[in-house]
């Protein structure tokens, strides 16, 4: 159970990271992505897909860029990661002082 949720945080910090990659470096292409973040081609070309059917990039003839919606996901992705990172502290199983659960 948790393992499967390390994979898809990872995923999302890979998303993230390519992400933040083209709003630095726009227009950026799939190579250079991969070289910089040292990803595998087809993990950059999955990330972008994702970004690109959210509307948060776009491909252009130079490589990927951002969109109108860019501004607005960033803006709010702190406080989300903020509020996920809450309900994470709350699942916690924290052993008790007399070492019982």
């Amino acid at each position: 159970m948790i393992g499967q949720v390390e994979e898809e945080v990872a995923l999302i910090e890979r998303h993230l990271d390519i992400l933040r990659r083209v709003i630095e470096n726009e227009p950026i292409g799939i190579m250079k992505l991969a070289n910089e973040g040292g990803y595998e081609h087809h993990e950059v070309r999955y990330s972008l897909r994702v970004l690109e059917e959210d509307g948060i990039i776009k491909p252009s003839n130079h490589g990927a860029i951002t969109t109108e919606r860019t501004e607005e996901f960033v803006s709010g992705l702190d406080e989300r990661l903020a509020t996920l990172a809450d309900r994470f502290d709350a699942m916690k199983i924290e052993e008790r002082a007399d070492g019982n659960h």
